[in-house]
């Protein structure tokens, strides 16, 4: 008896204006199992004539494109009949785009700046949500279908970190047009300059804020982080 032929590959549509992040959200796709990458596209119409030349499971849909809102172009791909679903990948954290999208096919969003990591843990997801067949038993199988597509809790802070503390210090930097130093956190959050530093560079690392140095000081320059701000 042969075996059953594995299952195709998810195939993917990489909608993105800045031609950097465009070809690394096609790297990022193609180092996932199961999935292939099989175009980009910089603006809305070149993402309708690829959609209307090759077959695609998944749009990663950056929403903010020059010619036309992601949600608008996701609207108008429906009308015409195309079913691909949407990752929707954005800085914008208005909870009202997010429920407007959730009716036009987003099944996930990913909020900018992000790691592979990140999108391979929402590529894995949605493969796993895409597998499922079939008729389910009861509401429970509904429900673990469905539960796949969530992300998983927030992971655990380093030893040390608080999130309540986390949030002040995220609010005090994004707040901060021009940036802060530790030393500026320290005094805006009420915590030591030491305890600011390690918040300031966990945000670093994750990918959340940058860092500067800051001259133009008599003696050691310091750093000025800046929250990382994508469009």
């Amino acid at each position: 008896m042969s075996s059953p032929s594995p299952s195709p590959d998810i195939r993917v549509l990489v909608v993105e204006d800045d031609p950097v992040a465009a070809d690394a959200h096609v790297l990022y796709v193609g180092r996932v199992p199961g999935f292939t990458a099989v175009g980009k596209a910089h603006t809305g119409a070149e993402a309708r004539r690829a959609l209307d030349r090759i077959p695609v499971d998944l749009l990663l849909l950056d929403l903010h494109l020059p010619d036309v809102h992601g949600l608008q172009l996701a609207r108008s791909l429906r009308a015409a009949g195309h079913h691909a679903d949407v990752i929707a990948v954005t800085s914008a954290r208005d909870l009202a785009v997010v429920r407007e999208g959730v009716s036009l096919g987003v099944v996930q969003y990913v909020l900018k700046p992000f790691t592979f990591a990140t999108l391979r843990d929402r590529l894995v997801r949605y493969a796993e949500f895409h597998a499922a067949a079939g008729e389910a038993s009861g509401q429970d199988e509904v429900d673990r279908a469905l539960a796949t597509l969530r992300a998983p809790g927030p992971a655990a802070l380093p030893k040390g970190l608080s999130a309540p503390t986390l949030e002040r210090v995220t609010r005090a930097l994004r707040d901060a047009a021009d940036g802060l130093t530790a030393a500026g956190v320290a005094e805006e959050v009420g915590i030591s300059r030491i305890t600011a530093r390690r918040y300031l560079e966990h945000l670093v690392n994750a990918g959340r804020a940058g860092r500067s140095p800051q001259y133009g000081q008599v003696g050691r320059p310091e750093l000025q982080y800046r929250w990382a701000r994508t469009s």
